[in-house]
């Protein structure tokens, strides 16, 4: 039986803009986190919705990367923060 699964990367150009989700605790602090981690790179971070119970809330952060590297060291320094719950 076969797999659908993609075993190819995609092929992507570098620089691009890149859109992560980012997912942590309510109030300021996600959004001091993120932008901490982004600094002074050219970005747009926007809310995006918070938990029905009011725990949790999401932010969309678009970045222009300059490879996949530099991407996938942007998500490592999301998820190593304590207010980030989750990066999509």
């Amino acid at each position: 039986m076969e797999s659908n699964v993609c075993k190819t990367k995609p092929d992507i150009e570098y620089p691009c803009s890149w859109h992560f989700k980012v997912i942590g605790g309510q109030g300021a602090e996600l959004e001091k986190v993120i932008q901490r981690v982004v600094g002074e790179r050219d970005s747009l971070l926007t809310y995006s919705r918070a938990s029905s119970g009011g725990k949790f809330q999401s932010m969309n952060l678009e970045i222009v990367v300059q490879s996949e590297d530099d991407r996938n060291s942007i998500y490592r320094d999301l998820v190593s923060q304590a207010a980030v719950r989750m990066v999509l």
